[in-house]
């Protein structure tokens, strides 16, 4: 089996609209899980941590909001990566969102897509790239080690229960 071709193209306005609020409730629903924020607190939090990110939207300088693309125009998922490390790390951009379409999954298109929003970090003058991955997300974590990517930092966490 040879591997997809994915390409990427800018998300258009409703597709932004759209991605807003379905990123808002996959975000507050990771730090839930992951027990940071409450149920009651997510979807809120959530939307205000991606308005600091997007104060312009999509016009928010240094973004590259991606729809990913089967060679016959098929929508197949999105990529978010920011230009600018939250670190202020020199030369490298961020993955903020990675996700491909429920009913795309299990057809190696993560990667397809991944790789594609590599290509374009990598001509936008990226010369490494980073993310975060929530540590119950181990298909995520292992579609990264595979692709290459290495632990660079690494955060843990013991609940203390009475």
């Amino acid at each position: 089996m040879t591997d997809p071709t994915v390409s990427v193209r800018a998300m258009a306005p409703a597709e932004f609209d759209r991605w807003q609020d379905e990123l808002a409730v996959e975000y507050a629903r990771e730090h839930v899980t992951a027990g940071n924020w409450t149920a009651e607190e997510g979807l809120g939090r959530a939307r205000t941590a991606i308005a600091a990110l997007l104060p312009d939207g999509m016009a928010t300088v240094g973004q590259l909001i991606l729809v990913g693309e089967l060679a016959d125009g098929t929508p197949i998922g999105r990529i978010w990566i920011s230009l600018t490390h939250p670190r202020g790390l020199p030369d490298c951009a961020f993955i903020q969102d990675i996700e491909v379409s429920t009913e795309h999954r299990g057809r190696g298109l993560g990667r397809a897509l991944l790789a594609a929003g590599e290509r374009v970090a990598r001509e936008r003058g990226a010369r490494a790239l980073e993310l975060n991955v929530f540590g119950a997300n181990e298909t995520a974590a292992t579609l990264y080690r595979t692709s290459g990517y290495r632990v660079v930092t690494q955060q843990m966490r013991k609940d203390l229960l009475d």
